[in-house]
């Protein structure tokens, strides 16, 4: 017989998913970023029962989110960075992914009815509907960076930004490609570009990274106004919500932005050529089922013929950080 290990690893999955919301929403990291605690401090400070707090404190050390020593809990440095709500340029923990891991338990009904879990008909109801309110252009903002910052930090060290001067965001949500770029490299300066809902969280985000005096925010929808023109522009998690048509008009249009030898950067959870191996692009790609029909991601491979097809050549591909990985393409 064969082990169920890999089955038994996807049940728990969820409960390792749950545990981590679990101490973002007692503020554990919060707590811990102030001073290391004991077991019993947790307990006090946190107001968890003292019968279930070692447990609890010793999961997320076996989770990689805490470490422990002489007997006080301490954050690790991705948690201290990033699950410290104190910290308002790099806290996830407010992000739409967190707030909603519920998506999953509604996918066995947009499978048999084809039908987006909030009644969209295609993106532009989407985002109609995400940027309907403050509050949820806020929380949508989060998720893009909670899901962008791996690959934005990728992208700033590996991309050769010494050869450009500018670069424009088209779909910026609150900057934070741009905002990681940008810290890196000095002499760059940035727009972002994205529904003017976005502002707000844009420029908030970018006060806080102290570069409002290098990134501006320019208001606009990528399918009625035309791109703002840079050296470089970048696509992060935005072809994935549309059709293939959709798809084409964008890179089009990025390639008429751009100037001769000018710079598309597109960023996405890529499915790998074969469709075998990377299963988050794939469920990914599901998440656009079930918010956006139409939308779909896709392999390295498709998007390189639909480069081609919008006029860009010199395309290459490249994995960043975890599932993630980049397209670029030279005009």
């Amino acid at each position: 017989m064969t082990s169920p290990q890999p089955i038994s690893d996807l049940f728990w999955a969820h409960w390792k998913t749950k545990t981590m919301l679990s101490a973002i929403a007692l503020g554990v990291f919060t707590e811990l970023a102030k001073e290391p605690l004991s077991a019993a401090e947790a307990a006090n400070r946190l107001r968890i029962t003292p019968a279930a707090v070692t447990d609890f404190l010793d999961a997320l050390v076996a989770l990689g989110l805490l470490d422990r020593a002489d007997g006080r809990y301490t954050n690790v440095p991705e948690s201290a960075e990033y699950l410290d709500a104190n910290k308002p340029a790099t806290y996830l923990g407010d992000s739409y992914l967190a707030q909603c891991s519920g998506w999953a338990d509604d996918l066995t009904n947009v499978l048999r009815t084809g039908e987006a879990l909030r009644g969209a008909r295609d993106g532009q109801d989407f985002y109609q509907a995400v940027y309907d309110s403050a509050e949820s252009t806020r929380a949508f903002q989060r998720d893009m960076t909670a899901l962008s910052m791996g690959s934005a930090l990728a992208i700033a060290e590996r991309f050769p930004w010494q050869q450009y001067r500018t670069l424009a965001d088209i779909g910026c949500a609150e900057g934070a490609l741009a905002g990681q770029v940008l810290r890196q490299h000095p002499h760059l300066t940035a727009i972002g570009f994205d529904l003017p809902q976005a502002r707000p969280g844009f420029e908030a985000y970018t006060r806080n990274l102290g570069l409002a005096d290098r990134m501006a925010f320019q208001p606009g929808d990528f399918f009625r106004d035309p791109l703002p023109s840079a050296d470089v522009l970048v696509l992060g998690h935005v072809l994935h919500n549309w059709g293939r048509e959709e798809k084409l008009q964008l890179l089009r249009k990025a390639h008429q932005a751009l100037p001769q030898g000018g710079a598309l950067l597109i960023y996405e959870t890529l499915i790998d050529d074969d469709r075998r191996r990377n299963a988050l692009g794939l469920i990914l790609s599901l998440m656009m089922h079930a918010e956006v029909p139409g939308g779909y991601d896709y392999t390295g491979a498709e998007c390189r013929a639909w480069l081609a097809e919008a006029g860009f050549c010199k395309v290459r591909v490249e994995e960043l950080d975890g599932p993630e990985s980049m397209i670029v393409a030279i005009k």
